[in-house]
């Protein structure tokens, strides 16, 4: 596992049209065989797109896996919803200081307490593949990306059995 410190990240979703979506800085905690953990404390702000700041009351931290369509949020308690992954393109990371990716719509999220995950946001990317022309590719790619994460995140498997906790604990104080 290597850390770096608290170095800021500017993070970057876009539509795919490249319009900007959500958009936030936040500190990098460091990196394991997952991919790269961001993360922020409680009481910080995220925008959608150039609207004004949104604030975010629980702690929690991103995961950016490696060459893998999704990202993946974990929020601290009381938040309801404890996994949030959003299918997106690979992220990319044009410098250190700055990661961007497309979100393609679907989403896998997990609420606390329960075991079972839950496939949101379907009708959102239908929609989107007619309105911004994705390509065949990235339907098959971000179909499978749904697929496999229902499948991980039901069953613990990878960062989604706990690997969170101690990222989660650097920005939450636990």
């Amino acid at each position: 596992m290597a850390t770096y410190g608290y170095g800021l990240v500017q993070v970057d979703y876009h539509k795919y049209d490249g319009s900007l979506h959500w958009n936030l800085r936040m500190r990098r905690l460091g990196e394991d065989e997952h991919g790269v953990w961001l993360g922020l404390p409680a009481g910080s702000v995220m925008r959608k797109g150039h609207n004004p700041e949104i604030p975010v009351p629980e702690a929690h931290v991103l995961l950016f896996p490696r060459d893998a369509w999704w990202t993946a949020t974990f929020n601290a308690a009381p938040r309801s919803t404890e996994i949030y992954c959003d299918i997106t393109t690979p992220p990319e990371w044009p410098s250190p200081g700055r990661v961007t990716m497309v979100d393609l719509d679907l989403d896998v999220l997990r609420k606390r307490g329960s075991d079972a995950p839950i496939l949101v946001d379907e009708d959102e990317f239908a929609e989107h593949q007619v309105r911004y022309s994705y390509p065949p590719e990235v339907i098959t790619a971000a179909l499978a990306s749904a697929d496999w994460l229902m499948t991980a995140v039901a069953a613990g498997g990878g960062p989604f059995g706990g690997a969170h906790e101690k990222w989660l604990a650097m920005v939450s104080g636990g």
